[in-house]
């Protein structure tokens, strides 16, 4: 039997992929409203979390290494398990339509290539075809991946189009800064106070029960349950601030200014790494960002000298330099660059 004899009978291709495409389409249509669920339900967890934290504590407490959520596991194959609205519909997407496509190409090329050489070689099959054309076969393998880029690219420029969209204007605000070999958080809407955090020794960290090479001595804490506006910049080169269990990955560029919503559904303890090669110590530039009810928050931007939005006198509360100054500006240390020769005359003017 001729090939294409073979597929017009026994392939109705085009009636198959319409019928997949409308059953994808149905959870696609479904999960658009997805987002406003998320987040309804994130404020309603925030809202229990914060309830006995305002009846137990009037300040702030770190969490504890119990808080960990977002962090690699050893062994693990796929995506971390995702604390924000995009990463849930990232990861959705990943599980619901690009392994199932994957897997059935995979398999279909496989059976092929099995009925190719069982059927097609050359003891069962002593006279080779002579067919040089067959027209239903040139539409089907036109047509099958023309459809399938379609069924991938409508939740894929949906995802884009959500995890680069902008903050709302009442948005909290922080700016990260990427320094040689730390990062640098700023408040701008809580007085301008930054936060220097640096890499933990992993004897203290194993201490204190958290991951060598991910805890930090001071963490970058937010708000949970609100859309925040992260903002990025390079004091030097070009870093990237990256935290995988909140489908989050902005570069950090000298002279520029980055930015795009961040979002944490969930208290808890949350690391990542810079991701853009940085220079020799840019494995050594962890991420822990840790999410705490409102209440918590403005105890924490308060005992960092920092001011909320109905503090009653802002003005002297805030404080107007860094409560901890970065290596860069301690002299001799690691990042503050070479002493100054004394024999050298000061040329500034």
């Amino acid at each position: 039997m001729r090939i294409g004899d073979y597929a017009r009978k026994r392939l109705h291709i085009l009636s198959f992929l319409f019928a997949v495409f409308a059953m994808l389409a149905v959870p696609q249509a479904g999960f658009a409203q997805e987002p406003a669920a998320a987040q309804v339900s994130a404020d309603a967890t925030a809202a229990d979390a914060t309830a006995p934290a305002e009846a137990s504590t009037d300040g702030y407490t770190p969490l504890g290494p119990d808080m960990i959520k977002g962090q690699p596991h050893p062994g693990a194959i796929t995506f971390q398990k995702q604390y924000s609205p995009n990463g849930e519909y990232a990861l959705w997407m990943h599980d619901a339509v690009l392994l199932p496509i994957i897997t059935a190409i995979v398999i279909f090329v496989l059976i092929l290539l099995l009925v190719v050489m069982a059927r097609y070689n050359k003891r069962a099959n002593p006279v080779a075809s002579k067919t040089s054309h067959n027209t239903l076969i040139e539409v089907i393998w036109t047509g099958l991946p023309v459809l399938i880029l379609v069924i991938i690219a409508v939740p894929s420029i949906t995802l884009l189009s959500r995890q680069y969209k902008s903050a709302p204007k009442d948005a909290l605000t922080i700016k990260v800064t990427g320094y040689q070999w730390y990062w640098g958080y700023t408040y701008p809407d809580n007085g301008g106070f930054e936060v220097i955090s640096n890499m933990m020794p992993d004897e203290e960290a194993v201490e204190k029960g958290l991951p060598p090479q991910l805890a930090v001595d001071h963490r970058m804490v937010v708000p949970v349950g609100e859309p925040i506006r992260l903002q990025t910049t390079g004091a030097d080169v070009i870093h990237s601030f990256s935290v995988p269990s909140l489908w989050f990955k902005l570069d950090a560029v000298p002279g520029r200014l980055n930015e795009k919503e961040f979002y944490v559904e969930e208290p808890g303890i949350y690391y990542g790494q810079c991701s853009e090669l940085c220079g020799a110590r840019h494995g050594y530039m962890p991420i822990s960002v840790e999410a705490v009810p409102r209440p918590q928050f403005e105890a924490w931007v308060r005992s960092q000298g920092g001011t909320v939005g109905g503090d009653a006198d802002a003005g002297e509360s805030a404080t107007t330099t860094p409560l901890i100054a970065p290596d860069s500006a301690i002299e001799g240390a690691p990042a503050a660059g070479p002493e100054p020769d004394p024999a050298t005359p000061d040329t500034d003017v």
